[in-house]
């Protein structure tokens, strides 16, 4: 699969989100404070988990050579996608 710039661009800023919240926890911040932002590193890498398998999806759609394959290709992003969760 190839991960485009945007894909990787959002990797980033969760990494540096991630980050964020481990400087609040080393500055002894509020727990409420954390878990907001530990709260919306989720939301982000969960956004980020259906941006991958829904390209993947369409890729493996499109490689796929007949209607069984696009069927099993479909049913692997649906597992990976209720994996995720």
């Amino acid at each position: 699969m190839d991960y485009n710039d945007a894909m990787k661009n959002r990797v980033k800023r969760l990494e540096g989100q991630l980050r964020g919240v481990l400087k609040m926890m080393e500055d002894n911040k509020d727990c409420k404070d954390v878990i907001t932002q530990l709260s919306a590193s989720r939301s982000a890498i969960d956004r980020a988990i259906g941006l991958v398998v829904s390209s993947n999806l369409v890729e493996c759609i499109q490689d796929a050579e007949d209607q069984e394959n696009k069927e099993a290709s479909i049913n692997e992003a649906v597992q990976l996608l209720v994996k995720s969760r």
